[in-house]
């Protein structure tokens, strides 16, 4: 399918895009231990673009959260890769990557009130019944602005400017091999887990004793690129030094959950709070009460994420080469 045809297509809301249709292999690519660096970054890149097309179908009908969920990973997966290695696969790379960006707003956008919403129904269910009804009319609200997001959401993934990122993500895919020499220090895979971690570190080491919460933010969002720049280097490498990025990939989840945790309840208040005075005296009692929660939530987490940056930490100083 050309990608006139594909654009026309996207117009009238088109079904997802096969991997076929984007010039992709019947089987996903695969790399092994020995093979270049690009080499596994365009396997990956491959992976993760079927992930994502895997996905859409279920993103596009709103059934499962999961599906939208599952659909941001392969997308972050994806950027994260090309923030760190994607000179080892053409100057293209950083353009593709914003255009990823793009769509990952969108998909945030409206993961954001799943994330909300689900946890907003576990918490009201373990209400007294008498506050149940206000509860869901709580919920509700938040309901219809999700509902306002998927639309906007699924207008992105009709346009012409979604099916001109797959394709320029699948060209990714088959791109020639960069000189060597303009990537020298790009060519390891394992060593090149110092960068993230070398951030991550700093980041944790320039933090208060009491961080604020938009660092604490920042701070999940540097490990998750480190975990991702770790379940790329695992595939380049044997046994017995997978099984130690595994352990640092395991660590790192462990972190970004804590963080994720935190993060999640910080959004929960916030938005109890904004809600107080536009609805009525019951909801807001309901309002309160969760709010509540939520701090004591985020408390919790503050007072383990330490805990799990030293593993994640110790695990990195592990593998990576010195």
């Amino acid at each position: 399918m050309t990608t006139e045809s594909l654009s026309r297509a996207a117009r009238t809301r088109r079904p997802t895009i096969t991997p076929a249709e984007l010039g992709l292999g019947e089987d996903p690519a695969e790399a092994a231990p020995g093979d270049p660096a690009a080499t596994h970054v365009r396997a990956k890149l491959d992976r993760e673009i079927r992930a994502l097309l895997e996905r859409e179908e279920g993103t596009r009908s709103g059934t499962d959260p999961e599906d939208l969920h599952q659909m941001r990973v392969a997308l972050r997966r994806m950027r994260s890769v090309l923030k760190l290695s994607g000179a080892l696969v053409g100057p293209g790379a950083e353009a593709v990557r914003a255009e990823l960006g793009w769509l990952g707003h969108s998909l945030g956008e409206v993961r954001d009130y799943d994330v909300l919403i689900e946890h907003l129904r576990e918490v009201i269910a373990g209400f007294e019944v008498r506050d149940q009804a206000a509860g869901r009319r709580l919920v509700s609200k938040f309901v219809t602005e999700r509902g306002v997001a998927r639309r906007r959401l699924n207008r992105a993934l009709s346009s012409e400017r979604y099916t001109t990122m797959l394709e320029n993500v699948s060209e990714l895919t088959r791109s020639e091999p960069v000189e060597e020499s303009t990537v020298e220090q790009e060519r390891d895979l394992v060593a090149g887990l110092r960068k993230p971690h070398r951030k991550l570190a700093k980041a944790v080491g320039a933090l208060p004793a009491d961080p604020p919460d938009d660092d604490l933010h920042a701070l999940r969002i540097h490990g998750k690129k480190l975990r991702y720049a770790a379940e790329l280097a695992q595939t380049s490498v044997k046994k017995k030094q997978a099984a130690r990025l595994k352990e640092l990939i395991s660590a790192t989840k462990k972190f970004q959950t804590v963080l994720g945790d935190h993060q999640d309840a910080v959004v929960a208040a916030e938005r109890m709070r904004a809600v107080l005075e536009a609805v009525d005296g019951h909801v807001g009692f309901v309002a309160g009460r969760i709010a509540e929660r939520e701090l004591q939530r985020k408390a919790e987490a503050r007072a383990a994420w330490r805990d799990r940056w030293a593993a994640v930490d110790a695990a990195a100083r592990a593998v990576i080469p010195r």
